[in-house]
């Protein structure tokens, strides 16, 4: 179903490229930055395709499409900042986040968060989503930005020239990355399950101490 999906997306890129050039690019990728699920996978390589062709320069689409990712993510660090995390430390606990959890989660991303926001953007999935908990801990931003920079680049040229280089095959790059994305989720379910339990053991404990 997801690649059924996904194939309608590809006429509506190719329209989009060929009405707003190196702007449509840009667009597409801060989409895909601001957590919604337009993969770079796709938009890339399409653009790389279109540098065989001769429509696009490798590195004006690829400075394009870097430029796209940090935006992208800038917009949904601030909706993490000014949106998820007041909400988070209202409602939080009834999804099993504690105001320590946010605490615990504000340690980790001052002591790691650089090297998180660099890998993540070389990693299919994470890429999209991580921006928001960066902004809910409220990462420097200056710091954020130059992360998300210098790891949106390779990423950026990489599926760029590959998509270059398979030339009309260009869906095939998006084909390999595919096989990425299953153990990505099933990590992070795994992780998600993880969680939830050990805060539900954690609230058992508290409620047989309290009898």
């Amino acid at each position: 179903m997801l690649a059924a999906l996904e194939q309608h997306l590809i006429p509506l890129l190719e329209q989009l490229y060929a009405q707003m050039g190196y702007l449509g690019v840009m667009i597409a990728m801060a989409i895909e930055s601001a957590c919604i699920p337009l993969p770079s996978e796709i938009v890339l390589p399409m653009a790389g395709w279109m540098v065989s062709r001769g429509v696009f320069d490798l590195w004006w689409v690829t400075l394009a499409g870097t430029f796209g990712c940090t935006l992208g993510s800038a917009v949904a660090y601030w909706v993490g900042a000014f949106g998820g995390r007041p909400v988070l430390e209202r409602y939080g606990r009834y999804i099993l986040v504690s105001t320590h959890d946010l605490e615990k989660a504000d340690q980790w991303f001052t002591k790691y968060g650089d090297a998180a926001i660099f890998f993540s953007r070389l990693m299919p999935v994470v890429r999209t989503f991580i921006s928001f908990p960066a902004g809910v801990t409220r990462m420097n931003f200056l710091k954020f930005l130059l992360y998300t920079t210098a790891g949106s680049f390779p990423w950026s040229l990489g599926l760029v020239f590959a998509g270059k280089l398979m030339g009309d095959n260009w869906q095939q790059v998006r084909e390999v990355l595919h096989n990425f994305d299953y153990p990505i989720l099933a990590a992070i379910a795994i992780g998600v399950v993880l969680y939830v339990y050990r805060h539900l053991r954690k609230s058992r404990s508290v409620v047989s101490s309290t009898r």
